[in-house]
């Protein structure tokens, strides 16, 4: 098991998300753990409007019905393989 990565600041705007059209963005789409967990706590913190998914890469292997609304790249991979993304 891989050890948890360390989360990011989330910066809310000070109005909230009520009604507003939220986009997730994520590196790599695999298993969709990481996205039901941010969508579990968006509704912590309000009910947007809609919620729409962005991935740079769908490496395919949902444990979750989740899917992308946005992908940059479908990489299918193996189970053993992993995918690192680089931005420059």
């Amino acid at each position: 098991m891989r050890p948890a990565r360390a989360l990011a600041r989330t910066d809310i705007p000070g109005e909230g998300i009520e009604g507003s059209l939220v986009v997730l963005v994520d590196d790599v789409l695999f298993s969709g753990r990481t996205i039901r967990a941010a969508l579990d706590a968006l509704g912590d913190i309000g009910r947007p409007r809609a919620v729409q998914l962005a991935v740079l890469v769908d490496r395919g292997h949902r444990e979750l019905p989740i899917r992308a609304d946005y992908v940059g790249k479908n990489l299918p991979t193996s189970l053993r393989e992993t995918v690192k993304v680089q931005l420059a």
